[in-house]
């Protein structure tokens, strides 16, 4: 089996699953310096502006769950922070659903809706406000800040906690083994925690730097050829078949 993450060969090992480790694709594709002036320019950013990405999913179930209290949070943090900008990447097909969100919650706001672009989002962006999942690693390969925020079903997120064998829900905490970016999930998702955190992070400039340095690392680990690598492992087991 070919794994992605460094933790999977020793799991798989343990119960007699040959694995190599690859690497992570999005790690050779995202550079290791983020291209931030050029992302800040395409989006029509100021040099010097203070930007927040929002990312809260490129599902609709997501988005109807999470979307508002994201919202509701840059409503807040436009209300301490006025020179604060917002940019919130949409997946395609969900113009439509994210628009009356954005006017409902966040009007006045100045939030810039872009067309997918989420790489050119985490590029730009001083912070950002993201759900669980990829996008999350994504953000870390860009060695951005962020706040991981996710709402779902009750029932689902029972069934969630019942199975839970560690404590992080965010891939950027599962991979260093700890909590170096805050998860508010579920009830703690909601806005008024969320602003608070992404504030704290405007505000931390040494804890920003740690956390850069950290991310430095985790790409560092993460960025190994996976094509060759990959191509070399299937290589060898068909040599060895």
């Amino acid at each position: 089996m070919l794994c992605l993450f460094p933790f999977e060969p020793e799991l798989l090992k343990r119960h007699g699953v040959p694995a190599s480790y690859v690497g992570h694709p999005l790690a050779d594709v995202i550079p290791l310096e983020p291209p931030r002036a050029a992302a800040r320019a395409a989006l029509g950013l100021g040099a010097d502006d203070a930007v927040v990405a929002l990312l809260p999913g490129s599902r609709r179930s997501e988005i109807a769950a999470i979307a508002p209290g994201f919202l509701q949070a840059a409503a807040r943090l436009h209300r301490a922070r006025p020179a604060l900008r917002f940019v919130l990447p949409v997946a395609p097909g969900l113009r439509g659903l994210v628009e009356p969100l954005a006017a409902a919650h966040a009007r006045g706001v100045p939030l810039q809706l872009l067309d997918g672009r989420s790489h050119e989002a985490l590029a730009a962006c001083d912070v950002t406000l993201i759900a669980s999942g990829t996008a999350t690693l994504e953000a870390a390969l860009f060695k951005r800040p962020m706040v991981i925020g996710y709402r779902m079903a009750a029932l689902s997120w029972q069934l969630m906690k019942r199975m839970a064998y560690q404590p992080w829900v965010g891939l950027p905490n599962i991979l260093c083994r700890e909590f170096v970016v805050p998860e508010l999930i579920q009830d703690r998702c909601e806005p008024e925690a969320l602003a608070r955190a992404v504030l704290a992070w405007l505000d931390d400039e040494a804890g920003v730097r740690a956390l850069r340095t950290r991310f430095d690392e985790l790409h560092q680990l993460l960025r190994r050829d996976t094509a060759r690598r990959a191509t070399d492992a299937i290589a060898q087991v068909l040599a060895d078949a």
